[in-house]
């Protein structure tokens, strides 16, 4: 089981070395700093490279914003079997990876910069976090939520409900707090276990009675 295959980019590790740079500049002189030439000069690579590679600055942005969405795991064991113990180890470790991608410098440098952006520009930086951003998160966590209904450990009519009831349990309104300057939590992984707890009660199948379910099913 690999929900994480199908939407996570693709970059070489070349590429990877690329995106960290552009993160960096972007991070130290903000939205004025990371040009294709400045990029490339920092990278030590051509703008011919950066053009084939990604395209256009917008190419440059929303391959930075996927890599940034790509270290929000939720499942890369291929071939284990989902029980009861790896859903609830898949569901913590998204979260624990999603409160640090969320409080680290560089998503708070771009969703501040997009903010800025909302009465320019059509905020075409949000546009971009959004659809290379929180959906390619979404849409891997949504597969992980429909995967653990078919092993008869969760419970949910709406897959994209369940999965914010999650979000929510995990974010809450720590990333707007954290975008207003507040510092991050001091424990991420306590945080994320919380919500996988809540999120369990809500929505999570007790043992014996999804082991009902599964001889049923076999009938």
């Amino acid at each position: 089981m690999r929900p994480d295959t199908a939407d996570t980019p693709q970059f070489s590790p070349r590429q990877n070395e690329v995106l960290e740079q552009a993160l960096r500049l972007l991070v130290e002189g903000g939205d004025k700093a990371l040009t294709t030439s400045g990029l490339a000069r920092a990278a030590s690579c051509s703008k011919e490279s950066l053009y084939k590679w990604f395209g256009d600055r917008d190419g440059v942005l929303a391959a930075m914003i996927a890599y940034q969405a790509s270290k929000v795991r939720t499942a890369d064991r291929s071939g284990e079997k989902l029980t009861e113990q790896v859903l609830k180890q898949y569901l913590e470790q998204f979260g624990r990876d999603l409160l640090e991608v969320l409080g680290g410098d560089v998503s708070l440098a771009l969703n501040r910069l997009a903010i800025g952006q909302t009465s320019r520009d059509g905020s075409k930086l949000g546009k971009l976090l959004v659809e290379h951003g929180r959906r390619q998160i979404d849409r891997r966590a949504m597969a992980l939520m429909e995967a653990g209904k078919r092993a008869s450990l969760l419970r949910f009519e709406n897959a994209d409900a369940a999965y914010h009831t999650f979000y929510g349990l995990v974010v809450s309104d720590l990333h707007v707090r954290m975008l207003l300057g507040e510092p991050g939590l001091k424990d991420n992984s306590r945080q994320a276990e919380r919500a996988v707890e809540a999120f369990l009660a809500l929505h999570g199948v007790e043992q014996k009675t999804a082991d009902a379910l599964r001889v049923s099913a076999g009938r």
